[in-house]
């Protein structure tokens, strides 16, 4: 009987010996991220209001949701367009942006890459950042601008700028341009 227990505990040495982990997995499986805790929408509209009349009107393919987040916000990564409308429901202007992000808690908006805003007037304003403060209702960047009229006569240049949130006041800094006047007033700005 000696030998089939000396069997006996050899196996179960083998048993053990075999069980020790590759090292190699458990590294693999150390490295698996958990999912990301975020909710996906697809071929989203989102209509802003207040007091019954349409103040907005945003169009995205997808818009991502992390607000289970400790600073919760809304990703764009497929771009987004945004209109935007007066109190007779006219289209007072529109931004487009390949990428934006929206962060909850500061109330800030991040507009990036190809970046445009068409007001109604037709003068369009490109840049590559656009930032918007919803508490101050403001408009900021710090990277190059361009802004052509109409008619595109009339263009301007300049390294950053700031706005009020209907970019009828804009302050563009270190500014160059073409400006065709009629009478005393810039046509179409």
């Amino acid at each position: 009987m000696r030998p089939i227990l000396y069997v006996a505990l050899f196996s179960l040495f083998a048993v053990f010996v075999s069980c020790e982990p590759d090292l190699k997995e458990v590294d693999r499986i150390a490295s698996i991220q958990a999912e990301e805790p975020v909710d996906v929408s697809l071929g989203v509209t989102i209509i802003f209001s207040d007091s019954a009349k349409v103040k907005a009107r945003l169009v995205s393919p997808e818009m991502r949701n992390y607000s289970t987040l400790e600073s919760p916000y809304y990703e764009f990564q497929k771009g987004l367009t945004i209109y935007f409308f007066d109190e007779f429901g006219n289209e007072t202007q529109q931004i487009t942006a390949d990428y934006a992000i929206r962060r909850e808690l500061e109330e800030m908006v991040e507009f990036r890459n190809n970046v445009v805003i068409t007001r109604a007037d037709g003068v369009q304003i490109k840049t590559e950042e656009l930032i918007h403060n919803e508490r101050e209702n403001t408009f900021y960047n710090n990277s190059p601008i361009s802004g052509y009229s109409k008619d595109g006569q009339n263009t301007f240049q300049g390294a950053s700028f700031k706005s009020d949130g209907d970019f009828k006041n804009i302050e563009v800094q270190n500014t160059t341009g073409v400006m065709y006047l009629e009478g005393n007033r810039v046509p179409g700005l």
